[in-house]
């Protein structure tokens, strides 16, 4: 299938999922959700569940010769046979979504042959969708409205606005944050929800040096921020990979506008080895 056909069938029926599973989640969202908790003392709702069983339904229905990866379903694996592999967080944000903070998302991602070909980040509280396919589509639509997603222009670090962690926030961020003479620092919950406001020049820079991040959390916002014109890869520089048999993203995630991408990773990577992290090992 030509990359174009990714506009023309693959995009609409994602966003149509995506746009459903929100008004599954919000109905969570008003009248409240039992949480459990699974290993890693990491939270899951309810709204989790019938959001990741409506996407993957329809995401089977309508691409029966791909595999999938999602953060709610048990992965036999068999999706490492495929070269077109779905990848999906029914709920990016759940911590916020437990204390009514509509900073949440719900993100599914195209990766294929290992690389993250498209992307759809939904905030259904506010009606938010960012969508990108590197080289073909960037947008961002609110409410119905459609506005192209392009990443901001600043080239000085001391100017950067730093998008950070509401719930997950490391101290050695604080610590790049310092070097690169940032002073500008806005929190927000969902990983696609930070990358939205770099991909829409809202923010300039995020960093991510700390165990946590899987497959799930950045496939969708990899193919968006790369659409947008940034840049996106591990703290030492390298570009994140899809579809492996490890789906932890081991070396964490440094995400800018691309202007002065390679100063920020010399920074960070240098922060992580001296808290005793390595390029190999990583963060977890």
């Amino acid at each position: 299938m030509a990359d174009i056909d990714l506009l023309t069938h693959e995009l609409p029926i994602v966003e149509q999922l995506v746009r459903e599973a929100g008004a599954l989640v919000c109905e969570f969202y008003d009248t409240g959700a039992d949480v459990a908790w699974k290993a890693g003392n990491e939270p899951v709702t309810a709204a989790d569940h019938a959001a990741n069983r409506h996407l993957l339904a329809g995401l089977q229905r309508a691409f029966p010769g791909d595999g999938i990866l999602s953060e709610e379903a048990h992965d036999d694996l068999s999706r490492r046979e495929r070269r077109r592999v779905w990848i999906v967080d029914p709920l990016d944000g759940t911590k916020e979504f437990i204390n009514h903070i509509d900073e949440f998302s719900i993100m599914v991602g195209l990766a294929i042959e290992g690389v993250a070909a498209l992307g759809v980040v939904y905030q259904p509280v506010a009606d938010l969708l960012y969508r990108g396919a590197p080289g073909l589509l960037a947008e961002m639509v609110q409410k119905g409205a459609v506005q192209p997603l392009t990443v901001s222009l600043v080239a000085d670090s001391t100017q950067m606005r730093l998008v950070a962690s509401r719930s997950h926030r490391d101290p050695l961020v604080n610590a790049v944050a310092g070097q690169l003479g940032i002073t500008q620092d806005r929190p927000s919950g969902s990983v696609g929800l930070k990358i939205g406001l770099l991909a829409s020049g809202l923010c300039d820079l995020y960093i991510h040096p700390a165990p946590g991040l899987k497959e799930w959390d950045t496939c969708a916002p990899d193919a968006i921020l790369r659409a947008a014109g940034g840049a996106i890869g591990d703290v030492w520089g390298r570009p994140l990979r899809y579809n492996q048999v490890d789906v932890r993203q081991r070396q964490g995630l440094a995400a800018s506008n691309g202007l002065i991408h390679g100063q920020i990773v010399a920074v960070a990577a240098a922060a992580a080895e001296a808290a005793g992290y390595t390029a190999e090992n990583g963060f977890w």
